[in-house]
Protein backbone atom coordinates (compact mmCIF):
# COMPACT_ATOMS: atom_id res chain seq x y z
CA UNK A 1 0.00 0.00 0.00
CA UNK A 2 1.25 3.42 -0.92
CA UNK A 3 -0.14 6.66 1.35
CA UNK A 4 0.16 9.84 -1.00
CA UNK A 5 1.42 12.48 2.31
CA UNK A 6 1.20 15.21 -0.22
CA UNK A 7 -2.29 14.79 -1.18
CA UNK A 8 -2.82 15.15 3.15
CA UNK A 9 -0.11 18.23 2.93
CA UNK A 10 1.71 16.05 5.26
CA UNK A 11 -0.44 16.34 8.22
CA UNK A 12 -0.71 13.94 11.51
CA UNK A 13 -3.96 13.61 10.89
CA UNK A 14 -3.08 12.37 7.55
CA UNK A 15 -0.71 9.98 8.49
CA UNK A 16 -2.76 8.42 11.05
CA UNK A 17 -5.72 7.53 8.36
CA UNK A 18 -3.63 5.95 6.54
CA UNK A 19 -2.39 4.14 9.16
CA UNK A 20 -6.14 3.09 10.05
CA UNK A 21 -6.63 2.14 5.83
CA UNK A 22 -3.37 0.17 6.07
CA UNK A 23 -4.38 -1.76 9.42
CA UNK A 24 -8.23 -2.45 7.96
CA UNK A 25 -6.68 -3.28 4.66
CA UNK A 26 -4.27 -6.14 6.79
CA UNK A 27 -7.11 -7.44 8.34
CA UNK A 28 -9.65 -7.99 5.43
CA UNK A 29 -7.13 -11.04 4.77
CA UNK A 30 -6.09 -14.04 7.48
CA UNK A 31 -2.89 -15.21 6.69
CA UNK A 32 0.25 -13.78 6.37
CA UNK A 33 2.00 -11.26 3.43
CA UNK A 34 2.90 -14.19 0.99
CA UNK A 35 5.77 -13.31 -1.42
CA UNK A 36 5.58 -13.88 -5.45
CA UNK A 37 7.09 -16.36 -6.78
CA UNK A 38 8.91 -15.23 -10.04
CA UNK A 39 9.27 -18.15 -12.78
CA UNK A 40 12.06 -16.73 -14.74
CA UNK A 41 12.80 -19.94 -16.19
CA UNK A 42 9.40 -18.62 -18.51
CA UNK A 43 11.00 -16.34 -20.79
CA UNK A 44 13.27 -18.73 -22.27
CA UNK A 45 10.08 -20.00 -23.56
CA UNK A 46 8.23 -16.55 -24.49
CA UNK A 47 5.79 -17.05 -21.35
CA UNK A 48 5.90 -13.66 -20.41
CA UNK A 49 3.21 -10.43 -19.54
CA UNK A 50 2.62 -7.72 -21.88
CA UNK A 51 5.10 -6.15 -21.53
CA UNK A 52 8.12 -9.32 -21.97
CA UNK A 53 8.31 -9.45 -18.21
CA UNK A 54 8.51 -12.86 -16.14
CA UNK A 55 4.76 -14.30 -15.26
CA UNK A 56 4.61 -14.81 -11.08
CA UNK A 57 2.51 -16.42 -8.24
CA UNK A 58 2.03 -16.95 -4.54
CA UNK A 59 2.28 -20.05 -2.96
CA UNK A 60 1.43 -21.01 0.70
CA UNK A 61 2.47 -24.75 1.18
CA UNK A 62 0.36 -27.20 2.84
CA UNK A 63 0.30 -29.06 5.87
CA UNK A 64 -0.39 -32.10 7.37
CA UNK A 65 -3.65 -33.63 5.74
CA UNK A 66 -3.17 -31.36 3.10
CA UNK A 67 0.01 -31.57 1.78
CA UNK A 68 -1.03 -33.71 -1.10
CA UNK A 69 -3.82 -31.06 -2.11
CA UNK A 70 -3.96 -28.33 -4.49
CA UNK A 71 -5.54 -25.28 -4.97
CA UNK A 72 -4.42 -22.62 -7.75
CA UNK A 73 -6.81 -20.11 -8.18
CA UNK A 74 -6.13 -17.74 -11.01
CA UNK A 75 -6.43 -13.35 -10.77
CA UNK A 76 -9.26 -11.30 -12.38
CA UNK A 77 -8.48 -8.49 -14.33
CA UNK A 78 -10.89 -7.74 -16.90
CA UNK A 79 -9.18 -7.96 -20.71
CA UNK A 80 -7.59 -6.30 -23.16
CA UNK A 81 -9.33 -6.76 -27.27
CA UNK A 82 -7.28 -4.10 -29.21
CA UNK A 83 -3.25 -3.16 -29.52
CA UNK A 84 -4.17 0.06 -28.05
CA UNK A 85 -6.14 -1.24 -24.64
CA UNK A 86 -3.29 -3.66 -24.07
CA UNK A 87 -0.64 -0.89 -24.36
CA UNK A 88 -2.94 0.92 -21.88
CA UNK A 89 -1.91 -2.21 -19.53
CA UNK A 90 0.92 -3.15 -20.49
CA UNK A 91 2.93 -0.86 -18.21
CA UNK A 92 0.57 -1.28 -14.84
CA UNK A 93 0.18 -4.43 -12.71
CA UNK A 94 -2.27 -5.73 -15.24
CA UNK A 95 0.57 -6.38 -17.75
CA UNK A 96 3.63 -6.87 -15.88
CA UNK A 97 4.85 -8.45 -12.84
CA UNK A 98 7.63 -5.08 -12.66
CA UNK A 99 4.42 -3.08 -11.65
CA UNK A 100 2.83 -5.56 -8.96
CA UNK A 101 2.58 -6.18 -5.19
CA UNK A 102 5.61 -8.51 -4.39
CA UNK A 103 3.55 -9.89 -1.33
CA UNK A 104 0.12 -11.00 -1.02
CA UNK A 105 -2.07 -12.13 2.05
CA UNK A 106 -4.71 -14.83 1.75
CA UNK A 107 -8.24 -15.02 2.40
CA UNK A 108 -11.45 -16.66 1.61
CA UNK A 109 -11.22 -19.62 -0.61
CA UNK A 110 -7.13 -19.27 0.15
CA UNK A 111 -7.35 -18.51 3.66
CA UNK A 112 -5.16 -20.74 6.02
CA UNK A 113 -7.35 -20.60 9.10
CA UNK A 114 -9.33 -23.70 9.74
CA UNK A 115 -12.12 -22.07 11.03
CA UNK A 116 -12.72 -19.88 8.08
CA UNK A 117 -11.84 -22.26 5.52
CA UNK A 118 -11.96 -26.04 7.23
CA UNK A 119 -11.78 -28.04 3.95
CA UNK A 120 -8.79 -26.02 1.94
CA UNK A 121 -7.17 -24.23 4.57
CA UNK A 122 -3.99 -26.86 5.16
CA UNK A 123 -4.31 -27.26 1.09
CA UNK A 124 -0.61 -26.20 -1.02
CA UNK A 125 -3.05 -22.72 -2.05
CA UNK A 126 -1.44 -20.96 -5.13
CA UNK A 127 -2.24 -17.44 -6.77
CA UNK A 128 -1.45 -16.91 -10.13
CA UNK A 129 -1.05 -13.04 -11.01
CA UNK A 130 -2.58 -11.92 -14.27
CA UNK A 131 -0.90 -10.03 -16.62
CA UNK A 132 -1.79 -10.92 -19.89
CA UNK A 133 -5.40 -9.72 -21.13
CA UNK A 134 -6.67 -12.92 -22.28
CA UNK A 135 -7.77 -14.59 -19.45
CA UNK A 136 -4.68 -16.74 -20.22
CA UNK A 137 -5.37 -18.22 -23.94
CA UNK A 138 -3.00 -16.01 -25.80
CA UNK A 139 -0.71 -17.22 -28.00
CA UNK A 140 1.37 -14.81 -30.38
CA UNK A 141 4.47 -15.41 -31.59
CA UNK A 142 5.19 -11.84 -33.41
CA UNK A 143 6.54 -9.02 -31.47
CA UNK A 144 5.06 -5.16 -32.75
CA UNK A 145 8.62 -3.59 -32.35
CA UNK A 146 6.87 -0.20 -32.42
CA UNK A 147 4.34 -1.73 -29.15
CA UNK A 148 6.45 -4.20 -28.06
CA UNK A 149 3.46 -5.84 -26.91
CA UNK A 150 3.34 -9.57 -25.56
CA UNK A 151 0.34 -11.67 -26.24
CA UNK A 152 1.63 -14.92 -24.24
CA UNK A 153 -1.40 -15.83 -21.66
CA UNK A 154 -1.79 -19.26 -22.66
CA UNK A 155 2.09 -19.91 -22.68
CA UNK A 156 2.04 -18.61 -19.20
CA UNK A 157 -0.76 -20.36 -17.78
CA UNK A 158 1.75 -23.41 -18.99
CA UNK A 159 4.74 -22.10 -17.61
CA UNK A 160 3.42 -21.66 -14.27
CA UNK A 161 1.33 -25.10 -13.84
CA UNK A 162 4.87 -26.59 -15.18
CA UNK A 163 6.49 -24.96 -12.28
CA UNK A 164 3.77 -26.40 -10.02
CA UNK A 165 4.01 -29.79 -11.28
CA UNK A 166 7.72 -30.20 -10.05
CA UNK A 167 7.03 -28.67 -6.59
CA UNK A 168 5.09 -31.76 -5.98
CA UNK A 169 1.51 -31.10 -7.83
CA UNK A 170 2.10 -34.46 -10.07
CA UNK A 171 1.43 -35.98 -6.99
CA UNK A 172 -1.87 -34.64 -6.03
CA UNK A 173 -4.66 -36.17 -4.86
CA UNK A 174 -6.89 -33.59 -4.72
CA UNK A 175 -6.69 -30.81 -6.89
CA UNK A 176 -9.01 -27.23 -7.33
CA UNK A 177 -8.28 -24.60 -10.27
CA UNK A 178 -10.06 -21.64 -9.71
CA UNK A 179 -10.45 -18.03 -9.86
CA UNK A 180 -12.35 -14.65 -9.93
CA UNK A 181 -13.76 -12.49 -12.62
CA UNK A 182 -11.83 -13.06 -15.88
CA UNK A 183 -9.48 -15.50 -13.61
CA UNK A 184 -12.94 -17.57 -13.56
CA UNK A 185 -13.37 -17.70 -17.00
CA UNK A 186 -9.81 -19.33 -17.08
CA UNK A 187 -10.77 -21.47 -14.77
CA UNK A 188 -13.42 -23.21 -17.02
CA UNK A 189 -11.49 -22.83 -20.52
CA UNK A 190 -8.57 -24.54 -18.63
CA UNK A 191 -10.43 -26.95 -16.45
CA UNK A 192 -10.06 -30.14 -18.76
CA UNK A 193 -6.53 -29.70 -19.75
CA UNK A 194 -5.59 -28.87 -15.66
CA UNK A 195 -7.45 -32.33 -14.98
CA UNK A 196 -5.43 -33.91 -17.77
CA UNK A 197 -2.28 -32.90 -16.18
CA UNK A 198 -2.75 -34.24 -12.34
CA UNK A 199 -2.28 -38.29 -11.55
CA UNK A 200 -5.98 -40.17 -12.98
CA UNK A 201 -6.27 -41.58 -9.70
CA UNK A 202 -6.52 -37.75 -8.03
CA UNK A 203 -10.09 -36.37 -7.25
CA UNK A 204 -9.66 -33.03 -9.88
CA UNK A 205 -12.75 -30.28 -9.62
CA UNK A 206 -13.22 -26.75 -10.87
CA UNK A 207 -14.36 -23.94 -9.34
CA UNK A 208 -15.47 -20.65 -11.20
CA UNK A 209 -16.23 -17.17 -9.49
CA UNK A 210 -18.50 -14.73 -11.14
CA UNK A 211 -16.43 -16.11 -14.68
CA UNK A 212 -19.58 -17.26 -16.09
CA UNK A 213 -20.02 -14.70 -18.78
CA UNK A 214 -23.02 -14.72 -20.53
CA UNK A 215 -23.47 -14.34 -24.28
CA UNK A 216 -26.50 -12.05 -24.06
CA UNK A 217 -28.24 -9.43 -25.11
CA UNK A 218 -28.11 -5.52 -24.10
CA UNK A 219 -30.58 -2.65 -23.91
CA UNK A 220 -30.37 -1.95 -27.58
CA UNK A 221 -30.70 -5.45 -28.97
CA UNK A 222 -27.47 -6.17 -29.41
CA UNK A 223 -24.70 -8.17 -28.36
CA UNK A 224 -21.64 -6.06 -27.32
CA UNK A 225 -20.11 -8.77 -25.44
CA UNK A 226 -19.95 -10.71 -28.41
CA UNK A 227 -17.61 -8.40 -30.24
CA UNK A 228 -15.67 -7.63 -27.54
CA UNK A 229 -14.69 -10.97 -27.06
CA UNK A 230 -14.45 -11.76 -30.46
CA UNK A 231 -11.75 -8.51 -30.45
CA UNK A 232 -10.35 -10.26 -27.31
CA UNK A 233 -9.75 -13.81 -28.97
CA UNK A 234 -8.45 -12.28 -32.32
CA UNK A 235 -5.66 -9.71 -30.57
CA UNK A 236 -4.30 -12.70 -28.94
CA UNK A 237 -4.55 -15.38 -31.39
CA UNK A 238 -6.82 -17.46 -28.36
CA UNK A 239 -9.00 -19.56 -31.22
CA UNK A 240 -6.16 -22.25 -31.15
CA UNK A 241 -6.02 -22.39 -27.40
CA UNK A 242 -9.68 -22.87 -26.81
CA UNK A 243 -11.05 -25.90 -25.81
CA UNK A 244 -11.43 -28.14 -29.01
CA UNK A 245 -14.60 -29.86 -27.91
CA UNK A 246 -15.52 -26.22 -28.15
CA UNK A 247 -14.57 -24.68 -31.20
CA UNK A 248 -15.09 -27.81 -33.29
CA UNK A 249 -18.79 -27.27 -32.98
CA UNK A 250 -19.00 -23.34 -33.48
CA UNK A 251 -17.51 -20.19 -34.12
CA UNK A 252 -14.03 -20.21 -31.94
CA UNK A 253 -15.02 -16.86 -30.98
CA UNK A 254 -18.01 -18.33 -28.74
CA UNK A 255 -16.03 -20.69 -27.56
CA UNK A 256 -15.13 -18.00 -25.03
CA UNK A 257 -18.42 -18.00 -23.47
CA UNK A 258 -18.79 -20.39 -20.76
CA UNK A 259 -22.27 -21.46 -22.09
CA UNK A 260 -20.98 -23.06 -24.83
CA UNK A 261 -17.37 -24.72 -23.29
CA UNK A 262 -19.46 -26.26 -20.20
CA UNK A 263 -21.42 -28.37 -22.34
CA UNK A 264 -18.77 -31.06 -23.28
CA UNK A 265 -16.76 -30.23 -19.86
CA UNK A 266 -15.58 -33.81 -18.65
CA UNK A 267 -14.30 -32.50 -15.20
CA UNK A 268 -16.83 -31.12 -12.44
CA UNK A 269 -17.22 -27.54 -12.52
CA UNK A 270 -18.79 -25.54 -9.72
CA UNK A 271 -20.04 -22.28 -10.79
CA UNK A 272 -20.42 -18.95 -7.53
CA UNK A 273 -21.97 -16.33 -9.43
CA UNK A 274 -24.64 -13.92 -8.88
CA UNK A 275 -27.71 -13.68 -11.11
CA UNK A 276 -27.20 -10.10 -10.93
CA UNK A 277 -23.22 -10.44 -11.50
CA UNK A 278 -22.44 -6.20 -10.97
CA UNK A 279 -19.70 -6.61 -14.19
CA UNK A 280 -22.45 -8.21 -16.39
CA UNK A 281 -25.03 -5.59 -15.34
CA UNK A 282 -22.19 -2.81 -16.48
CA UNK A 283 -20.73 -4.21 -19.00
CA UNK A 284 -22.64 -7.00 -20.63
CA UNK A 285 -26.70 -5.68 -20.27
CA UNK A 286 -26.26 -2.19 -20.29
CA UNK A 287 -22.72 -1.37 -21.68
CA UNK A 288 -21.63 2.54 -21.86
CA UNK A 289 -21.37 2.37 -25.74
CA UNK A 290 -25.13 1.80 -25.70
CA UNK A 291 -26.14 4.35 -23.02
CA UNK A 292 -25.46 7.38 -24.99
CA UNK A 293 -27.62 9.52 -22.67
CA UNK A 294 -26.48 7.75 -19.31
CA UNK A 295 -29.78 6.57 -18.29
CA UNK A 296 -28.34 3.77 -16.49
CA UNK A 297 -25.98 5.54 -14.69
CA UNK A 298 -27.42 5.27 -11.33
CA UNK A 299 -29.28 2.33 -11.78
CA UNK A 300 -25.45 0.18 -12.81
CA UNK A 301 -24.11 1.70 -9.44
CA UNK A 302 -27.30 0.70 -6.99
CA UNK A 303 -30.30 -0.88 -8.25
CA UNK A 304 -32.19 0.43 -5.77
CA UNK A 305 -31.72 3.65 -8.00
CA UNK A 306 -33.05 1.94 -11.15
CA UNK A 307 -37.03 3.02 -12.46
CA UNK A 308 -39.19 0.39 -12.56
CA UNK A 309 -38.56 -0.42 -15.84
CA UNK A 310 -35.09 -0.49 -15.96
CA UNK A 311 -35.17 -3.09 -12.66
CA UNK A 312 -37.98 -5.28 -14.92
CA UNK A 313 -35.25 -5.14 -17.71
CA UNK A 314 -32.11 -6.39 -14.58
CA UNK A 315 -35.01 -8.93 -13.99
CA UNK A 316 -35.09 -9.92 -17.76
CA UNK A 317 -31.20 -10.31 -17.35
CA UNK A 318 -31.35 -13.05 -14.50
CA UNK A 319 -33.94 -14.80 -16.81
CA UNK A 320 -31.07 -14.92 -19.54
CA UNK A 321 -28.30 -15.71 -17.27
CA UNK A 322 -30.35 -18.33 -15.39
CA UNK A 323 -31.11 -19.79 -18.87
CA UNK A 324 -27.16 -19.54 -20.64
CA UNK A 325 -26.54 -21.73 -16.88
CA UNK A 326 -29.17 -24.45 -18.10
CA UNK A 327 -27.49 -24.51 -21.75
CA UNK A 328 -24.11 -24.96 -20.03
CA UNK A 329 -24.51 -26.79 -17.36
CA UNK A 330 -27.95 -28.86 -17.61
CA UNK A 331 -28.40 -31.48 -15.85
CA UNK A 332 -25.10 -33.29 -15.40
CA UNK A 333 -24.74 -34.83 -11.87
CA UNK A 334 -20.85 -33.02 -11.58
CA UNK A 335 -22.22 -29.87 -11.47
CA UNK A 336 -22.53 -27.23 -8.36
CA UNK A 337 -24.54 -24.21 -8.13
CA UNK A 338 -24.50 -21.19 -5.76
CA UNK A 339 -26.27 -18.49 -7.29
CA UNK A 340 -27.27 -15.54 -4.84
CA UNK A 341 -29.76 -12.36 -5.94
CA UNK A 342 -26.64 -9.99 -4.17
CA UNK A 343 -25.71 -7.07 -6.41
CA UNK A 344 -21.76 -8.56 -6.21
CA UNK A 345 -18.66 -9.27 -8.50
CA UNK A 346 -16.41 -11.59 -6.74
CA UNK A 347 -17.49 -13.70 -3.84
CA UNK A 348 -14.71 -16.36 -3.11
CA UNK A 349 -11.75 -14.54 -2.13
CA UNK A 350 -13.13 -12.15 0.37
CA UNK A 351 -13.57 -13.07 4.28
CA UNK A 352 -16.79 -11.50 4.97
CA UNK A 353 -19.21 -13.70 2.01
CA UNK A 354 -16.85 -17.17 2.15
CA UNK A 355 -17.69 -18.60 5.66
CA UNK A 356 -18.23 -15.95 7.92
CA UNK A 357 -20.92 -15.29 10.44
CA UNK A 358 -23.02 -12.93 8.19
CA UNK A 359 -21.69 -14.28 4.91
CA UNK A 360 -24.08 -14.37 2.25
CA UNK A 361 -27.16 -17.71 2.18
CA UNK A 362 -28.52 -19.19 -1.13
CA UNK A 363 -30.58 -22.32 0.56
CA UNK A 364 -29.70 -21.20 4.07
CA UNK A 365 -25.90 -22.39 2.57
CA UNK A 366 -22.42 -20.01 2.66
CA UNK A 367 -20.34 -20.69 0.16
CA UNK A 368 -17.40 -22.15 1.57
CA UNK A 369 -19.68 -24.69 2.67
CA UNK A 370 -21.39 -25.46 -0.40
CA UNK A 371 -18.20 -25.68 -2.20
CA UNK A 372 -16.91 -28.13 0.68
CA UNK A 373 -19.58 -30.28 0.56
CA UNK A 374 -19.49 -30.53 -3.13
CA UNK A 375 -16.14 -31.26 -3.70
CA UNK A 376 -15.47 -33.74 -1.38
CA UNK A 377 -18.75 -35.24 -2.17
CA UNK A 378 -20.20 -35.17 0.89
CA UNK A 379 -23.33 -34.05 -1.03
CA UNK A 380 -24.27 -31.93 -4.23
CA UNK A 381 -25.15 -28.53 -4.41
CA UNK A 382 -27.27 -26.52 -7.24
CA UNK A 383 -29.11 -23.47 -5.10
CA UNK A 384 -30.61 -21.02 -7.15
CA UNK A 385 -31.31 -17.90 -5.49
CA UNK A 386 -34.63 -16.23 -5.16
CA UNK A 387 -35.37 -12.73 -7.20
CA UNK A 388 -33.79 -9.74 -6.04
CA UNK A 389 -34.37 -8.33 -3.56
CA UNK A 390 -35.32 -11.08 -1.92
CA UNK A 391 -32.38 -12.01 0.26
CA UNK A 392 -31.72 -10.54 3.75
CA UNK A 393 -28.33 -11.76 3.73
CA UNK A 394 -26.15 -9.87 0.87
CA UNK A 395 -22.93 -8.17 1.94
CA UNK A 396 -21.04 -4.92 0.28
CA UNK A 397 -17.80 -6.23 -0.50
CA UNK A 398 -15.15 -4.86 -2.86
CA UNK A 399 -14.60 -6.69 -5.90
CA UNK A 400 -11.36 -8.27 -7.26
CA UNK A 401 -10.67 -6.22 -10.12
Amino acid sequence: MYCDSSSMDGSSLGKWLCLIVYILTLLRTEGASIPMTIVQAAVARGAVCLDGSPPGYHFEKGSGSGINNWLVHMEGGGWCESVESCVSRRDTYKGSSLKMEKTMGFSGILGSKQAANPDFYNWNRIKIRYCDGSSFTGDVEAVDPKTKLYFRGERIWQAVIDDLLAKGMRNARNAILSGCSAGGLAAILHCDKFQSLLPASARVKCVSDAGYFIHGTDISGGSRIESFFGQVVKTHGSAKNLPATCTSKTRPELCFFPQYVAQTMRTPLFIINSAYDSWQIKNILAPTAVDSKKEWKNCKLDLKKCSATQLQTVQNYRTQFLKAVNIGLGSSSSRGLWINSCYAHCQSGSVSTWLADKSPLVGNVKIGKAVGDWFYDRSAFEKIDCAYPCNPTCVSIDSES
